[in-house]
């Protein structure tokens, strides 16, 4: 059984696919936040902006098995091509319930599969693009991946202390929130000091779309 807050398609909005046409899947639940505003404060995350809780968003649901929710994510791919078909698989923590059944489904219908996680989890094999977001406090079990996406600035996140690890990319991404500007001034500049680190910018804010 899968539980799913919402299944659209969308333009990716972040990071190293920004631009690119893709279905999100959001799934339910996550290890380091309920996402209820009263648990909020005793979160290990405290900034999460997306609303994860339940069932009830568009397309979601939960799904008995990797074929029906694999079937869903294609419905939502425009026309009957396949062609660069991209499906990214969010949270909450995707990594809580994404398996290497789905991964197969997923595969047999032509998706490339991206994962974005706090890195808690260890993922299923055969995952196409593996963007991990680091929560301070929180365990970083994986240590390597595609993508390395720290959200800034977080009290203790130094990035210099996640230069080490085996990632292809180190982006830093300005907190969202009512310091949203200062924070990606701040992003900015480390980001010219530091030129290993790029900037993410959450562009599908920016331009109005989910």
């Amino acid at each position: 059984m899968y539980q799913v807050k919402e299944i659209f398609y969308t333009l990716q909005g972040e990071g190293a696919h920004a631009g690119r046409p893709a279905v999100f899947c959001r799934f339910s639940l996550c290890n380091l936040w309920t996402g209820r505003e009263e648990d909020r404060g005793r979160a290990v995350c405290t900034f999460c902006d997306t609303d994860f809780v339940g069932t009830d968003g568009p397309g979601g649901g939960r799904f008995s098995d990797a074929v029906a929710l694999a079937n869903a994510i294609a419905a939502q791919w425009p026309g009957t091509g396949h062609e660069r078909r991209m499906v990214v698989l969010t949270g909450g923590e995707p990594l809580l319930q994404v398996n290497e059944a789905l991964v197969t489904e997923l595969h047999k219908q032509d998706f490339y599969i991206a994962v974005e996680t706090n890195g808690t989890r260890v993922p299923p094999p055969g995952l196409d693009w593996l963007c991990v977001s680091p929560k301070i406090g929180a365990p970083l079990v994986l240590t390597a991946g595609d993508e390395l996406k720290l959200v800034y600035p977080q009290l203790g996140g130094e990035p210099s202390q996640f230069e080490g690890l085996n990632f292809n990319s180190l982006r830093l991404q300005p907190m969202d929130g009512p310091d949203v500007v200062a924070h990606t001034a701040a992003a900015v500049e480390y980001c010219m000091k530091n030129p290993r680190w790029m900037l993410s910018l959450q562009t599908h804010k920016y331009l109005g779309i989910a």
